[in-house]
């Protein structure tokens, strides 16, 4: 029997070719896989809109002092808009009953003309009450909703009333433009009952009595 000569093994070195080709490499640990990074990064967006969205608690003194400071500054960004719309009713209804004296009826058009900037949104109070932040307890969301009315008695019933007056003086308007203001009449009645309502049912909620919207009630207007 011949005796075999069993060489000793040299190990591969790593930096050689072979060693590298060779080598398999290790897979990271589970935490450190991009699936479970990817996930834990979910899991903490989720988390922290959860936390985000849970509910404040306030005490109702607290809720009611807010709710009174919100309608405040509703109601003064509201009121040159509202003084704007009584006004150019009153030069409206003047017109039609023969009260407008000549020296109004020429200063009436540049008046309707600054009405009608007082209810749009190149007026800074009607861009400011546009984005009044409300809170979120149940009376807040009420008074969200007063934000969102007035808005819209303002920006497109109030501004829309007044285009159409303007269009209508002196008398040369059409017949669709009076049909237009007798909506716009309708539809600043009704948005005004509506805010009234959000404002009671905020008063409910809370036991107490808030700021009513300062939108004002206005005369029904000849001819419409």
């Amino acid at each position: 029997m011949t005796d075999e000569i069993i060489e000793p093994s040299v190990p591969k070195d790593p930096f050689e070719l072979e060693g590298i080709i060779a080598e398999t490499p290790a897979p990271p640990p589970w935490y450190k896989r991009v699936w479970v990074l990817a996930a834990a990064a979910v899991a903490v967006v989720v988390i922290a809109s959860v936390i985000v969205d849970l509910p404040s608690h306030t005490t109702v003194s607290t809720d009611i002092a807010d709710q009174t400071s919100i309608m405040h500054q509703i109601n003064a960004d509201v009121a040159g808009c509202a003084f704007a719309v009584q006004e150019t009713f009153t030069i409206y209804q003047d017109l039609k009953t023969g009260h407008l004296s000549t020296s109004d009826r020429s200063a009436a058009p540049s008046m309707l003309r600054d009405d009608q900037s007082a209810c749009s949104f190149t007026n800074s109070d009607i861009f400011d009450l546009s984005n009044v932040e409300t809170t979120g307890s149940p009376a807040g969301k009420n008074i969200g909703q007063v934000v969102s009315v007035s808005t819209l008695w303002v920006t497109s019933d109030a501004l829309a009333a007044i285009e159409d007056i303007q269009n209508l003086f002196p008398n040369s308007g059409t017949s669709s433009a009076v049909a237009d203001l007798t909506k716009q009449e309708d539809q600043l009645a009704k948005d005004r009952a509506q805010a009234d309502g959000y404002v009671q049912a905020a008063d409910r909620i809370l036991g107490a009595k808030l700021p009513m919207p300062a939108l004002p009630s206005l005369p029904h207007l000849v001819g419409t």
